[in-house]
């Protein structure tokens, strides 16, 4: 199959601006890329994940099981947003060229939803406006996504960007986990303690008995990311920006005829479905990991914050190395270890409580359960980044010379999120319906399995068409 013809796709214009590479210039514009990675992922860590979440289904709902379900059924719907304005923002965007203008756009959202999150309280009579601001923050941050992704096939040759990719999520597990040490250190008391790890009271005069540190990660997060984000815009460089009076509507007719492209090449389009089913898999872990030790293992704030670390510290450094896997030997084996890793860990928490480790029993009081948590904390880190950093990779091979990159990575999102409601719902529904946080994971080992089995079929090498005549 070749190549669509040029006029299938919007116009592609290098930026005039960009410079050459391995120069000064360059390694500049690639860090301010790297950089927003950091300045996004304190959403991920800090509220997703290890400590707002976890606190606002135990404290702010105050039923851990009602809590969960209502967490999973609000994720689900914020990824159905984010999955329906994805591609088509993304082809718009590709007619209009500059991409900087769209992550600015999708920043507004990201920023007001952050702060919006300090609303809650305890024992909320009604958590909605916190929900709408926790899906406003979640939407701003995927749409971002999707537009630096699609600045990343002109950072490098094509033979650089794995490691490009593989960096610049290292680099941001490494901003999660420098957010979670600022966190421990300044904001949330340690255990039976009225002061943080550094001998003093929570700073702002946060108090701890209305959930002050934990509300206050979505202001920290908003904050973080206005500061990091700034070199992205000023040092990478950009396509230039094209007035074209029917961008919506040619954007659109880009986004059917990129979805008809897809379609006629096998690998490329079993990827999308396969990364659908095994990212979606992973959101559901990271969002429900830290609910799950607070809620089965009982943990509070401090001690989430140090499975964060753990988890952010190894995940920064097997992403960095996962990266330089990926250069050698290419993004599809990295993706398939990494698998395996995350369904290890899968079948780990469900087989963990407070009184067993996979289903051995432990006697009472003992912390084995906590510390093989916290190992199962750092393999999920590891895997989940090399997991996301070689699938952009991977995308960006098969997609090159077939559609335009935003459009790309606006179908990359669609994957990701057409079914983001699946594991999410999946696990509330299961939680609901058993009573039981520990069972509540299930679902995911399963949706893994099946984006594992999917990605046999994709290959880097010789793509075939799937219906020539289509």
């Amino acid at each position: 199959m070749t190549a669509p013809a040029p006029d299938t796709l919007p116009p592609e214009t290098p930026a005039p601006d960009t410079p050459a590479p391995d120069t000064p210039a360059a390694r500049r514009g690639i860090f301010g890329w790297m950089l927003f990675d950091w300045a996004n992922q304190p959403f991920q860590t800090l509220v997703v994940t290890f400590v707002f979440g976890p606190w606002f289904v135990a404290q702010a709902i105050g039923d851990p099981v009602a809590g969960q379900a209502l967490w999973g059924w609000a994720s689900a719907l914020a990824g159905a947003v984010a999955a329906l304005l994805a591609p088509v923002l993304g082809a718009v965007a590709d007619r209009t060229g500059a991409r900087k203008a769209w992550v600015l756009a999708a920043s507004v959202p990201y920023v007001l939803g952050c702060l919006g999150l300090w609303l809650a309280t305890p024992a909320m009579a009604d958590p909605t406006v916190v929900l709408v601001a926790f899906g406003l923050g979640f939407v701003g941050s995927e749409l971002g996504v999707v537009f630096t992704n699609a600045m990343l096939p002109d950072l490098a040759p094509r033979e650089k960007i794995g490691r490009i990719s593989g960096s610049g999520w290292a680099l941001g597990y490494f901003g999660g986990l420098v957010s979670l040490v600022f966190v421990l250190l300044f904001l949330a008391p340690a255990p039976g303690r009225e002061v943080t790890l550094l001998g003093i009271a929570p700073i702002l005069g946060l108090d701890p008995a209305l959930g002050e540190p934990e509300r206050a990660t979505g202001p920290l997060s908003a904050l973080w990311y206005v500061v990091f984000a700034v070199p992205l815009f000023l040092y990478t460089p950009d396509v230039p920006r094209r007035r074209e009076g029917r961008a919506v509507r040619d954007g659109l007719a880009d986004l059917g005829r990129t979805a008809r492209t897809a379609r006629r090449h096998r690998s490329l389009f079993t990827f999308l479905v396969a990364s659908m089913i095994y990212r979606d898999a992973l959101a559901a872990l990271y969002a429900f990991g830290g609910i799950y030790a607070a809620g089965v293992l009982g943990w509070g704030a401090f001690q989430l914050g140090v499975f964060g670390i753990v988890a952010a510290t190894v995940g920064t450094i097997g992403t960095y190395l996962a990266g330089r896997a990926d250069e050698r030997f290419g993004p599809r084996p990295v993706i398939v270890g990494s698998i395996w890793v995350l369904i290890a860990v899968g079948a780990f928490a469900l087989l963990t409580t407070r009184t067993s480790v996979l289903g051995v029993p432990v006697p009472e009081g003992s912390r084995l359960p906590d510390l093989a948590f916290l190992a199962a904390g750092g393999l999920l880190g590891a895997a989940g980044g090399a997991v996301q950093a070689a699938s952009r990779t991977l995308l960006v091979h098969l997609s090159h010379g077939r559609m335009a990159p935003a459009q790309a990575f606006g179908l990359f999102a669609l994957s990701g999120r057409a079914t983001a409601f699946l594991g999410p719902a999946a696990i509330a529904a299961v939680t609901t319906l058993s009573g039981s946080q520990r069972l509540g994971v299930s679902p995911v080992i399963l949706l893994f399995l099946l984006g594992l089995g999917l990605l046999y079929w994709v290959k880097t090498e010789d793509e075939q068409p799937m219906d020539p005549t289509a």
